[in-house]
């Protein structure tokens, strides 16, 4: 056990997928693991492991910002010894070009948050993701028919902006590439990277902040099924 998490040594598997999402965690495990034993439940952080095509996965809930996914990032890399971790979350898209229910594999985060400024003596991180795990889900998107966008997206500590700047905040980010805007994705690359453990973000675009277009909080939850597949073929593959 951690601190956080209940599960004992050897209840969670080496390949963890990490949704914000506790009820989205259990949609996964009940739509496509076999043999599925819920390994948390402190917090309502719901955590299960089973097997998907005869290999042994886990899916872990985070909660929502990078303070919170650090926490069970930390530990699952900690006391569990888990090497790979696959985030499937959700993203808001800060470019006209790309329509809700697009899927982005995340290269790099950047971030507006201090989080990790005092380990790199306030010097910026450049997180990024596992080049093997970007590349192999690149091809495996591709070979499966599915459009996928490969970029820069940028973790942000603030899901409300500052209403007088709200209109324009994500401007200079997209005006330098960024896709879109999450809230985890730094904090999961720059632990990864700190414990040798490999990491990449499969995000599904759930809004657009330029056009205003928005899914609902249910397709949001449970209507994202490419993107759950796809890491699933990803960390199954042999």
């Amino acid at each position: 056990m951690s601190v956080h998490l209940e599960a004992r040594p050897g209840d969670i598997a080496p390949i963890v997928l990490l949704p914000g999402d506790p009820l989205r965690a259990q949609f996964i495990a009940d739509r496509f693991l076999e043999g599925v034993v819920c390994h948390n439940r402190v917090r309502n952080a719901l955590g299960f492991t089973g097997t998907y095509h005869g290999v042994r996965v886990s899916v872990q809930s985070t909660g929502m910002g990078m303070p919170s996914c650090a926490i069970y990032v930390h530990e699952l890399l900690a006391a569990y010894g888990v090497r790979v971790l696959v985030r499937i979350g959700t993203c808001g898209a800060i470019r006209a070009d790309l329509q809700t229910r697009d899927v982005i594999l995340a290269q790099a985060a950047a971030t507006d948050s201090a989080m990790f400024r005092p380990t790199f003596g306030g010097a910026t991180f450049a997180a990024a993701a596992n080049f093997d795990l970007l590349h192999r889900a690149h091809a495996l998107a591709t070979a499966q028919g599915k459009a996928v966008r490969v970029g820069t997206v940028l973790t942000s500590d603030t899901f409300y902006p500052d209403e007088a700047v709200v209109s324009t905040w994500w401007s200079p980010w997209a005006e330098h590439g960024v896709l879109a805007a999450e809230m985890e994705t730094a904090a999961l690359y720059t632990l990864a990277l700190r414990r040798g453990a490999r990491a990449l973000s499969i995000l599904t675009v759930s809004d657009n902040l330029v056009t205003g277009e928005q899914t609902t909080a249910e397709e949001r939850q449970t209507g994202f099924g490419d993107m759950a597949t796809l890491a699933l073929s990803l960390v199954t593959e042999r």
